[in-house]
């Protein structure tokens, strides 16, 4: 009777991971000509465009990327630009004031926020920052990204933005991760890689979830909704998730999968400063839709009842059956995957699927309860 039971449980998992991948993840094959047709080169009328940054003690990472950003191609004049760029220095207390002078001298379109130490808040966190820098910005077509990213090249900031002039509301890019060495690195390139999947593909679906916000552009009427819902005010961050919580649908939402969109950050190289990150992103979880709660969930507790029955079957005696059905699944997501990373341009991670697909289960249930009951009130 056991064994039946567990046998039950596991085809059952297995067979709604299929149902996932059939449903929401193999339309990730849409993205495949993202970047070689002419729609997608294709910028059109350049309407000028507010590049919003929040920064706190990021000296380092401004005068390593911040050029980048104000270097980029997009005007419609020769010589001149098209955008802005305000950078909101959240009370810092490094180089950071330094630094964003002497950009200043050198680049006519750079604009700075400064909010004092010890400054009133009307709103925990990054929000406060962030609703300075809308605030204060000039244009109806906002951009935002973090100071530890550069973009992947000089036209990101035209190709984040030209669904906006198409008439979206909303354009969710992909935020990766520089390629090092060590295990943590492409654990972090493929978990970044795995949630883009998702939330790309439920996109496509018509059920938009959540975005990056370190790669994110919007109107200024989609931040004004979403920052006039009840729930904006009770979490440090989540601002992306919250805002495609209260505004993003299937009609105006548009996933940017061009290599040329993307940004680039240096990933954490301890497990320790990872997790924390992984905390303070997590629990805004608990504030998305019931259906959405619903679907995330039940491909994760899938995902670990087919790993956790397979085992229990092959170690019990069963084997060949559990590790062919095992294997069938496998074979369409490490597929799948290897796609995916190949269009996102995420290198060497092949070798480490069985690793990873296996460690994701772990990784879930260490951090579920972030979700559910943990809030940050800190967003660095």
């Amino acid at each position: 009777m056991v064994f039946q039971i567990l046998t039950i449980l596991f085809c059952t998992c297995a067979a709604l991971q299929c149902g996932y991948f059939f449903f929401f993840f193999v339309r990730v094959l849409r993205f495949r000509n993202h970047g070689k047709t002419p729609a997608a080169r294709d910028t059109g009328v350049q309407q000028p465009v507010s590049l919003i940054i929040c920064a706190r003690n990021e000296a380092a990472a401004l005068q390593r990327n911040l050029p980048l950003i104000l270097a980029q191609r997009y005007g419609n004049t020769p010589g001149k630009t098209n955008y802005e760029v305000i950078v909101v220095d959240d009370a810092s207390t490094d180089d950071t004031v330094q630094v964003l002078q002497e950009l200043g001298r050198e680049y006519g379109h750079l604009r700075t926020v400064r909010i004092l130490p010890g400054e009133p808040r009307s709103l925990p966190g990054k929000k406060f920052a962030l609703g300075r820098g809308i605030s204060s910005a000039e244009h109806e077509l906002l951009l935002f990204t973090d100071a530890d990213c550069r973009p992947a090249g000089p036209d990101w900031l035209a190709l984040m933005t030209a669904p906006l002039r198409r008439g979206r509301q909303i354009a969710a890019g992909y935020g990766g991760f520089e390629m090092a060495p060590g295990l943590l690195n492409r654990f972090v390139r493929w978990e970044t890689m795995h949630t883009f999947l998702q939330y790309g593909t439920y996109a496509l679906a018509g059920v938009p979830y959540m975005a990056a916000g370190r790669n994110l552009a919007c109107t200024r009427e989609a931040m004004a909704r979403a920052s006039a819902d009840p729930v904006w005010g009770r979490t440090a961050s989540g601002d992306d998730d919250l805002m495609m919580r209260t505004v993003a649908t299937g009609g105006n939402t548009e996933i940017v999968c061009t290599p040329g969109a993307f940004t680039l950050s240096r990933a954490k190289t301890r497990w320790a400063g990872w997790l924390k990150q992984k905390q303070r992103h997590l629990s805004t979880g608990k504030y998305y839709r019931p259906h959405i709660r619903f679907l995330l969930g039940g491909y994760a507790l899938s995902h670990a009842g087919m790993w956790l029955g397979a085992v229990v079957l092959m170690v019990s005696g069963h084997f060949y059956p559990a590790a062919m059905l095992l294997a069938l699944r496998c074979l369409l997501y490490w597929t799948l995957w290897t796609f995916t990373a190949r269009i996102l341009h995420e290198r060497r991670l092949l070798f480490l699927f069985p690793l990873f697909d296996f460690g994701w289960m772990i990784y879930n249930f260490a951090l579920t309860p972030y979700i559910f009951w943990k809030s940050k009130l800190q967003w660095t």
